[in-house]
């Protein structure tokens, strides 16, 4: 049995204090962890495991919070961040749990945020989104849901118009590889490639020479 004989603030982390045991330093702790404890509280050594691993959990749960303030995360790339950060197993998965019944952690939730966001910012074939998903550790139903609905013709379509005015100067034959070669990046499929490139021509060339989609071939 150890006496609790101080509880300091720290001066660089006022969420944390210091706890001094029997007259000496001992570990720190997070403020919420240490707030029912008191000078000359005796602790047994099963109470002070206890303590240290409440603070592990919490330090995990805002290392976790900080990661997430960023972007939303997927339940892997949170788990490798604590990992890396070397919190025990146990209280990365409290921390999971945690983030689950708040609804900060739902890898269902995150794939059709990342879907969207891809689509809206950074267009995306529905091959090139399934493996960047598969990339971030989630299941083949999840993944395979959240691209269910990715029409895949009308996010060429609109890559390839914002792509196209750069390319507008040259003739079929350059305009037809250069902006194919932008969507062949993002992972579109080559049907939509050439009927995308074909309409985006056509639409910018009314009086001219239009070309079939064959003509690509």
């Amino acid at each position: 049995m150890k006496k609790i004989t101080a509880l300091e603030v720290q001066k660089k982390n006022p969420n944390r204090v210091n706890l001094h045991l029997d007259g000496e330093f001992a570990f720190g702790l997070a403020r919420i962890t240490a707030a029912w404890l008191k000078v000359g509280d005796v602790l047994s050594d099963e109470k002070i495991a206890q303590l240290q691993n409440e603070d592990a959990q919490e330090k995990a749960m805002q290392q976790a919070l900080l990661f997430l303030s960023y972007r939303a995360r997927s339940e892997k790339e949170i788990r490798q961040n604590l990992k890396k950060h070397e919190y025990p197993e146990d209280a990365i998965e409290h921390t999971l749990t945690r983030l689950r019944d708040n609804r900060l952690a739902n890898d269902n939730e995150f794939a059709q945020a990342w879907v969207e966001n891809r689509s809206t910012f950074r267009p995306r074939s529905r091959r090139a989104l399934t493996m960047e998903l598969r990339q971030k550790g989630l299941d083949e139903e999840t993944v395979k849901q959240a691209v269910s609905n990715v029409d895949e013709e009308a996010l060429a379509y609109e890559t390839a118009r914002k792509r196209a005015p750069r390319f507008l100067g040259l003739e079929w034959s350059e305009f037809r590889k250069k902006l194919s070669d932008h969507l062949a990046r993002r992972g579109f499929p080559y049907s939509v490639v050439t009927s995308t490139v074909t309409r985006i021509w056509n639409e910018a060339h009314t009086e001219d020479t239009h070309f079939e989609d064959e003509e690509l071939t």
